[in-house]
């Protein structure tokens, strides 16, 4: 708990680049949903709001006024978004106001979650960029009134974050970003993760090209480039990565089924083993999923807690509608399931076929799907 007084600056925890505050009933709603969908965000409400979830979500509460909150905020973050009433952001910032290239983006967003509206650092601090994305989460309008701001490109620090994309290191973002705003040769290449990255009512600039595979994009020898892959990059494939960024999107669901009273290190030994033998990331992981009956295994809730991963679960009856490699009867006399981790796997990835069935190890077993993005 953050207690909040005059003439101290509060000691915050920060994790992440971005800050979200809420500080009514209906902001902290729509925060939350914010903070699930938009990586790379700290939130923070009034205590008052407390839900029960915070110390597991990594939520910090605050008691007493948020003006007091906000100069720690400006100093450790590189962009903050409030839902609270633009007037009086324009208040409670003015005093903190330094220069242009050095304070950090700040954007509104409305009670209703219908606009957003980029306030401060719009153009150099990244505002701009932050606000559409923010927007895009949200499916709100993005508020923008820089004139310079025309040049409709991607933002490569923020690209496909509103979807929960991570880029693997932050080495080569600043070359890249300058290649992309010099409209140098840009490769894009996609192997999976949400299509629909692409905002702007405009068509892509002609310096950006998209690719379906990275031996593709590497014979056109581009300047630099954005690669979008949940696969591990061979030695060859890595050479794209000289001048280049590699996101991770969210993909991967995880059906795992266990023994009772599985620990969190077996499952998550597990888990490692089995992206590494498949040459997958463990950051483009989505969800684990399994059966009801495992909804308070606790080794399966803190390994999901501790990479924040969706933690989902079926009932025998919607998992014994899924077509599987092979029925298990000894597992139906347990659950009431012919199957647990293959089924799940299917159900919430929407993918017809999985790239791993069904593999047991020790007391565990895992299936892996890739969620489909057409």
């Amino acid at each position: 708990m953050i207690v909040l007084r005059e003439n101290e600056i509060p000691s915050v925890q920060v994790k992440e680049p971005y800050a979200i505050v809420a500080i009514t009933k209906h902001g902290v709603q729509l925060a939350r949903r914010l903070q699930t969908r938009f990586a790379g965000a700290d939130l923070y409400y009034m205590s008052k709001f407390e839900k029960g979830d915070e110390a597991a979500r990594g939520i910090q509460m605050f008691e007493g006024s948020v003006r007091l909150l906000l100069p720690a905020l400006f100093q450790a973050y590189q962009g903050i978004i409030l839902f609270i009433s633009l007037g009086a952001v324009v208040r409670m910032i003015a005093p903190l106001l330094k220069d242009k290239k050095t304070d950090p983006a700040v954007v509104v967003i409305d009670d209703k979650g219908e606009h957003a509206i980029s306030v401060l650092s719009g153009h150099l601090g990244g505002a701009n960029e932050l606000t559409r994305e923010v927007a895009a989460a949200m499916g709100a309008r993005p508020v923008i009134t820089t004139a310079s701001d025309v040049q409709k490109t991607i933002p490569v620090d923020l690209f496909g974050r509103r979807f929960g994309w991570e880029y693997e290191s932050e080495e080569k973002l600043t070359p890249v970003s300058a290649s992309v705003v010099n409209e140098e040769r840009v490769a894009v290449v996609q192997e999976s993760g949400e299509k629909n990255w692409w905002t702007y009512d405009a068509p892509l600039p002609q310096n950006i090209k998209t690719y379906d595979s990275i031996d593709r994009a590497l014979a056109d020898q581009p300047d630099a480039a954005l690669v979008i892959t949940h696969r591990l990059l061979n030695e060859e494939e890595s050479r794209i990565l000289e001048n280049g960024v590699l996101y991770r999107p969210k993909v991967l669901a995880l059906g795992i089924g266990c023994n009772r009273g599985t620990s969190a290190e077996e499952i998550e030994s597990v888990i490692k083993e089995t992206l590494d033998e498949l040459q997958f990331s463990i950051k483009s992981v989505k969800a684990v999923c399994t059966i009801d009956l495992k909804k308070d295994e606790q080794g399966l809730l803190d390994v999901c807690r501790g990479h924040g991963w969706e933690f989902v679960y079926y009932s025998p009856e919607q998992l014994n509608q899924v077509e599987i490699s092979a029925p298990s009867e000894t597992v139906y006399k347990y659950t009431g399931a012919y199957g647990v981790s293959e089924p799940a796997a299917k159900i919430y990835s929407g993918a017809k076929e999985l790239v791993l069935n069904k593999k047991k190890s020790g007391n565990v077993t895992i299936s892996v799907g890739i969620i489909p993005f057409d």
